[in-house]
């Protein structure tokens, strides 16, 4: 790293920014400033968008940001904008959805050139530094960018306007007429989506693997409206496969980005704190649906590895882990064989190299690096089986590979807290210490409340805003940010009736809707009326590693809806499913998470109505048996705060009593959990 740079990147707060702080490109963030500057010089724009954990946005800025050739051409003839895509998925939305378009695919780095007034004309993702496979280099990109602006600048604008209007209509989102939602779409999707089960390696589709928890989590949800015991054993298998996989960090717990073979063996080995929120959650279900201990013993390990790694001392999540450390993708997680033997007794060398799999030429080699490390192994279980007698070799191996590698130098952390994936994390804590009935998982979900409410939470303005780091939040509002907190909110009001949970909840309801719904078509923008940086506003309606902003809304919507009969809430959910149902009968893949909403607008909810004395034994033992039964379509609220009037109605006379009721009928009362879990079932 050129070490004689510094450029205004200086002075964020992102950690993908000042990544590139040093670099000899005269960066700019995404701000007035450079875009007076493009239109005062009349420059096009380079703008590269990342983020910080992203192997190769590493790898492009070694072979091509850190040069010196690169940085003198670029500053001479563009004005350069870095954009951390975290931050500003809004930004990223936009012009992601421009490459994907005029290129057929998309991805991080992602390079798009922008006229003054940014509006894109070419874009790609990452460029390598020389030319290959019949394609220029990143330099020579440039040049012949550069080379058309000086000489055909009417026709790039007038090209860059076409696209514009092009973007225009693909991000156009209006209510078609005649598509009615009904069960038979949902069954369909449930049907689609088998088609596509990996029946050996579980998951859906073949490689680069994602783990996607939105389609296994519907399915399991439609496998118990259709009585699907075939969609049960594809996700179960699934789970297993992929806690069994590289995929899982079987020392430290979490789970990668992705698998780039089919088998969940080999990850990228970035972890991102949505997927492990989401993760967390699909194995909550494994767990209710099976009844096996060992799905509980993940989301135990997912939620003990945020902890442990992921959590500021105030109580906020941090963003992310890095695939590469010490510039080798891997090198933190993988073993060698040699430095096994020599760490390990005879014995539990063994154990340890027969369960997971370990040979002398290993499994994983970085092909990103020029100098990869020879005859690593990336751990996954290839042998389950262990002798009773073996279990003490087996964990005595564990410890010790565990207390050697925390010596390593650690991948880097992005420590940024945003609300969204906070949103998520939220709401798996919460459910986490319901079903599983820890306290400590309760504990750290109302801490992360209290920290976002303290750092991101305006109460004066009812504002929400996005990121917090190293002391400072942004002034960037989002719609998954509302969402997924509202989301977390009503998870951790479900988790423990707590009526001021849910007057938050009610709170951030009636901003959302404020700020980003769309009254006259149904639906919700990503960005709020007025901001002025973006040359669209978009109705996100993609449902990929992350959910979107529009689905995790409309689901929250119904059930704020139910718990609290606030008819604005369910009527914006509703016109948003009636938005999208064009969109859901006939590409469900693009929407699993929204078929989650679906699935629970279609029936009228169980709800469970817990009253008593919220301290007593009686109470908490109620409130977790209805968090044991697999029931998606469920709401389980108290008998006080802003609850809906008929709830308020229900008393317990004696001891804590739950009355399971559907619209105005209920069941006889219990203070039985046993009771309880068959009135839900």
């Amino acid at each position: 790293m050129s070490v004689q740079h510094t450029n205004r990147l200086a002075k964020e707060k992102s950690p993908y920014l000042l990544q590139h702080a040093h670099n000899p490109v005269d960066w700019f963030a995404w701000n007035d400033e450079a875009f007076v500057k493009a239109r005062t010089e009349n420059k096009p724009i380079f703008l590269s968008i990342g983020y910080s954990t992203c192997h190769w946005c590493h790898v492009m800025e070694r072979e091509s940001f850190e040069q010196e050739s690169v940085g003198k051409f670029l500053n001479e003839h563009f004005v350069s904008i870095k954009v951390d895509r975290e931050e500003r998925p809004d930004v990223d939305k936009i012009y992601m959805t421009f490459v994907q378009s005029t290129t057929g695919s998309g991805g991080w780095p992602m390079s798009v050139f922008l006229t003054p007034e940014l509006k894109p004309f070419f874009g790609g993702t990452y460029f390598p530094p020389d030319a290959r496979y019949g394609r220029p280099s990143f330099l020579q990109l440039l040049e012949q960018i550069a080379n058309l602006w000086r000489e055909r600048k009417m026709e790039i604008a007038a090209s860059a306007d076409e696209l514009h209007a092009r973007l225009e209509l693909i991000t156009a989102r209006d209510a078609k007429e005649n598509s009615p939602l009904t069960p038979q779409t949902l069954q369909r999707a449930a049907e689609m989506f088998k088609e596509s089960f990996d029946a050996t390696n579980g998951g859906f589709g073949g490689a680069p693997k994602f783990p996607q928890p939105s389609i296994p989590t519907f399915l399991l949800r439609a496998a118990k409206r259709f009585n699907d015991g075939e969609a049960v054993k594809m996700v179960l298998h699934t789970c297993d496969r992929m806690n069994a996989g590289g995929i899982h960090d079987q020392l430290g717990g979490g789970f990668a980005r992705y698998a780039v073979d089919a088998e969940w063996l080999v990850p990228h080995f970035e972890k991102m704190l949505y997927d492990n929120a989401q993760l967390a959650q699909l194995y909550l279900d494994a767990f209710l649906v099976s009844g096996d201990e060992r799905h509980a013993e993940v989301v135990r390990n997912i939620l003990d590895y945020v902890l442990r790694d992921m959590t500021h001392p105030a109580g906020g999540f941090f963003s992310a882990e890095d695939a590469d450390s010490e510039g080798q993708e891997g090198k933190f997680y993988c073993w060698t064989h040699d430095e096994l033997s020599k760490l390990l007794s005879p014995e539990e060398f063994i154990v340890a190299t027969n369960y997971y799999g370990l040979t002398k030429a290993g499994n994983f080699v970085d092909h990103s690096h020029p100098n990869p490390l020879p005859g690593l192994n990336v751990l996954s279980i290839v042998n389950p089986k262990v002798v009773e007698a073996d279990l003490p070799l087996l964990a005595a191996a564990k410890n010790k590979m565990l207390a050697v590698r925390a010596k390593r130098i650690r991948p880097h952390l992005d420590d940024k807290i945003l609300a969204s994936w906070n949103g998520l994390m939220l709401g798996a804590f919460a459910r986490a210490s319901a079903v599983l009935g820890d306290e400590k998982y309760r504990a750290a979900a109302e801490k992360n409340l209290q920290f976002i409410r303290e750092k991101l939470w305006d109460e004066k303005s009812k504002t929400l805003f996005h990121r917090w780091r190293d002391g400072e939040r942004d002034n960037v509002q989002l719609l998954e940010g509302y969402a997924f907190q509202l989301s977390g909110v009503i998870e951790l009001y479900e988790a423990t009736l707590n009526p001021a949970h849910l007057d938050f909840a009610i709170e951030l309801a009636t901003a959302l809707l404020e700020k980003f719904y769309d009254f006259a078509n149904g639906g919700f923008w990503q960005s709020p009326v007025g901001t002025s940086d973006l040359i669209l506003r978009i109705k996100d309606d993609y449902d990929g590693a992350e959910p979107s902003g529009n689905s995790v809304a409309t689901l929250a919507l119904l059930k704020l809806g139910k718990i609290t009969d606030e008819q604005k809430f369910s009527e914006a959910a509703e016109q948003t499913l009636q938005l999208f149902a064009h969109r859901l009968q006939n590409q469900p893949a693009a929407l699993a998470f929204l078929l989650h909403a679906l699935n629970f607008w279609l029936d009228e909810p169980r709800r469970a109505v817990i009253a008593g004395d919220t301290n007593s034994t009686n109470f908490h033992e109620l409130l977790r048996a209805a968090h044991s039964v697999y029931q998606p379509n469920k709401i389980i609220l108290g008998n006080s705060g802003a609850v809906e009037p008929f709830a308020k109605t229900l008393t317990a006379k004696n001891k804590a009593t739950a009355f399971v009721c559907t619209g105005n009928a209920c069941q006889p009362p219990t203070g039985d959990i046993q009771i309880l879990r068959e009135q839900l079932k």
